[in-house]
């Protein structure tokens, strides 16, 4: 039951993507009536908020938008920062979102943020340990690994389910933003709300994989038991 449901978690997640992707290259040929590229997206949005010590800059790759509370830079993809269309005017506005998250205090974000260290700690040594504890299990140990690998995954899990909330909510501080300085005319609103959808999409299908994965492990360790 849990392999059929990890190959039907990794199908959505294969079509998510390349819906993602599809819907950012159709409404990347959306002009967006106000004109503005996503750069200026990004530093009116923040002015508008009264947030004047975070950096809008250019990054490399596609759909490599973020936001990094650390450095207090908004990390626009090349085509985002410089193209005038609705696809790159819903990225730079959400991932605006997530600074005024961050300047707002935002609870479900500083929980998020809280969570960073453990979460790094644990996606980089749950698979050894994980694999530490099959291995032993062929020798009638390894019991004590596997609780330990079951309990790092379910940090990642517990991570993945928090970033919803945070992610829904930066999209939907960015649509409030773009509608009510009527930065896009009501179908160029529209083409920017779906593509964030779909973007919010992806974290969904992350999320759930993450909890189908560790109920996989869990089993294991109870069957071990």
């Amino acid at each position: 039951m849990y392999i059929l449901l990890i190959i039907l978690v990794m199908g959505g997640s294969w079509f998510v993507q390349n819906r993602l992707k599809s819907k950012f290259q159709k409404y990347s040929q959306t002009p967006i009536s106000s004109n503005l590229s996503g750069r200026e997206i990004a530093e009116k949005m923040l002015a508008d908020h009264g947030i004047y010590d975070v950096k809008v800059i250019s990054v490399n790759g596609q759909l490599t938008d973020h936001y990094n509370p650390a450095k207090k830079t908004v990390n626009l993809s090349e085509a985002v920062y410089s193209q005038r269309n609705a696809a790159a005017a819903a990225v730079a506005a959400h991932e605006v979102g997530h600074a005024v998250q961050h300047a707002r205090s935002y609870a479900w974000l500083t929980m998020r943020s809280k969570m960073v260290p453990a979460v790094s700690i644990s996606s980089k040594w749950v698979t050894w340990v994980l694999l530490g504890g099959i291995a032993l299990a062929s020798f009638g140990g390894g019991l004590l690994l596997l609780q330990i690998a079951v309990a790092m995954f379910a940090v990642t899990t517990l991570f993945s389910f928090i970033t919803l909330p945070v992610e829904f909510d930066a999209s939907n501080r960015a649509l409030a933003w773009i509608e009510d300085k009527n930065m896009a005319q009501p179908n160029e609103l529209a083409d920017s709300k779906d593509a964030l959808k779909w973007a919010a999409m992806t974290y969904v299908v992350a999320a759930l994989s993450s909890l189908v994965t560790l109920l996989y492990y869990a089993s294991m360790l109870l069957g071990r038991d």
